[in-house]
């Protein structure tokens, strides 16, 4: 996980702001099977 976006959300934890952690769960997500799908079809290329 990038370090920029684990402390986006331990501070988004420390004020309990429901919004912004639903938001940078999604990030997270979206990052996280962004990297896996590209490491699963490198070897195509």
């Amino acid at each position: 996980m990038p370090k920029w976006l684990s402390n986006q959300i331990m501070r988004a934890f420390h004020k309990r702001d429901r919004r912004q952690i639903r938001l940078l769960n999604d990030c997270w997500f979206f990052y996280y099977n962004r990297q896996h799908l590209s490491d699963d079809y490198s070897h195509l290329q």
